[in-house]
């Protein structure tokens, strides 16, 4: 497994060095990883195709924040990126997910939840941080809207075909259509047609309210696994 870390600050990136060391230890397979102090370093990567995650520092000198994540989805098609960054407000989340990102971790994170975000996106899912997906916060109203729409989704993930499954996993990773479809073996059309049937079953109108539904029912499950403990 090739990781990408990219970030100009020594001391914080020393720290993931450690971690994603540790890391190693919980994967099936060798981990590579390669360290950048900037994106454009980062793009000089000699074989992107077998980038499989990359962890983005959303402030960097030269080419930085959206231009920067989208630049790396094209150079490294088949990788998943997770944006870490000192600003963690829920605007400031949402535009970043919208741009493609597959997760976001706050600098502010423990070793541990950086850990459990890390297993999490290897193994399929999307992390987003509990102030960013406000699952229990907010108002009264938003509370409610939240947990009507984790039932819509929750109900509409049951109805879904295997292959649509397949279709929207792949979208919730942030991977472009023209990916999926070389994964899957199927045409761009084909991909479409699926997301837009499973986007009709979960109540979501794109990518982001998919992203944001599948992570709130992650918590979910996870405060469940907490309260039988």
């Amino acid at each position: 497994m090739k990781i990408l870390l990219i970030d100009d600050h020594s001391l914080f990136a020393e720290g993931l060095r450690v971690l994603l060391k540790d890391f190693n230890q919980t994967v099936d397979k060798p981990v590579q990883l390669a360290s950048f102090n900037s994106c454009e370093q980062a793009l000089e990567e000699p074989d992107p195709d077998s980038v499989e995650l990359i962890l983005l520092d959303y402030y960097l000198p030269g080419l930085s924040g959206v231009k920067a994540l989208s630049a790396l989805r094209e150079y490294c098609p088949n990788s998943r990126i997770i944006v870490v960054s000192a600003l963690d407000d829920p605007q400031h989340i949402r535009q970043i997910i919208d741009a493609g990102a597959a997760g976001f971790i706050p600098k502010t994170s423990t070793f541990a939840v950086m850990s459990a975000a890390l297993n999490l996106v290897i193994a399929g899912g999307t992390y987003l941080p509990p102030q960013a997906i406000d699952s229990k916060g907010g108002t009264t109203a938003r509370a409610h809207h939240h947990n009507q729409s984790d039932q819509d989704a929750g109900a509409g993930l049951d109805c879904l075909s295997q292959r649509q499954r397949e279709v929207l996993m792949q979208v919730v990773q942030g991977k472009p259509n023209k990916v999926i479809a070389r994964t899957l073996d199927i045409s761009e059309h084909t991909v479409k047609a699926h997301v837009s049937a499973s986007f009709k079953l979960l109540g979501v109108k794109n990518r982001t309210e998919a992203v944001y539904a599948a992570a709130r029912l992650y918590r979910q499950d996870l405060d469940r696994v907490d309260e039988a403990g």
